[in-house]
């Protein structure tokens, strides 16, 4: 699966069901497999299968969130992130997709601290560290905020996003030159970024 042999997988891993029907764990690779390849309900069909036959199989509960939020179904994705979670399963990913699935559900208050978990678990998870700074943005702690962005931009300094949103947290904090440097650096990865554009313009005009 690995090597993207996925028929040979196929083989292997339905081999291992009738071989062993009653383990969980060829069900869960299966499905892992189907949704790799974009095969999303017999990928839910064999989690499920694998929950029948283990009631406390995180990694199924795992993988059947990763198929709803593929299927942008983000209140059943939460619903099985969070049985991942009681299920015992501690990893920075579960931990970032809770909080993003808790966004898109407009809810970053409780996303807060799952995606604060999820960088505490994995300090390079840049996307989660973005994530968790928008969410602190939200809630008006702009200060943690922007020390996030801008830690963002250091490991990742083509993260034309986090430019702009520390320019914005910049400008709300009244400081001008910081915020039309960050604006400028979020042009200059990215020259159509529509809303740096808009706040330089904003800032300038002012």
């Amino acid at each position: 699966m690995q090597e993207g042999d996925f028929e040979k997988a196929a083989e292997a891993f339905t081999k291992a069901i009738e071989e062993n029907g009653q383990d969980p764990v060829p069900y869960i690779n299966f499905a892992n497999l189907l949704s790799s390849v974009n095969e999303l309900e017999r990928a839910l069909a064999f989690y499920n299968r694998a929950l029948e036959l283990d009631n406390s199989a995180a990694a199924a509960y795992y993988g059947a969130g990763n198929v709803y939020v593929m299927k942008e179904s983000f209140s059943e994705a939460k619903d099985m992130f969070e049985k991942a979670l009681r299920s015992g399963m501690e990893n920075g990913d579960l931990f970032y997709m809770l909080g993003t699935v808790l966004v898109k559900l407009e809810q970053p208050k409780l996303a807060l601290p799952y995606l604060q978990r999820a960088v505490e678990l994995n300090e390079n998870d840049t996307e989660a560290r973005f994530q968790f700074g928008m969410c602190l943005a939200n809630e008006e702690m702009l200060d943690e905020a922007l020390a996030q962005f801008e830690t963002v931009i250091e490991q990742d300094p083509s993260h034309a996003d986090a430019f702009y949103n520390a320019g914005v947290a910049y400008a709300y904090k009244e400081n001008r030159e910081k915020a039309l440097e960050m604006l400028e650096g979020a042009i200059g990865i990215q020259p159509d970024h529509m809303l740096a554009l808009h706040a330089k313009q904003l800032i300038t005009q002012s």
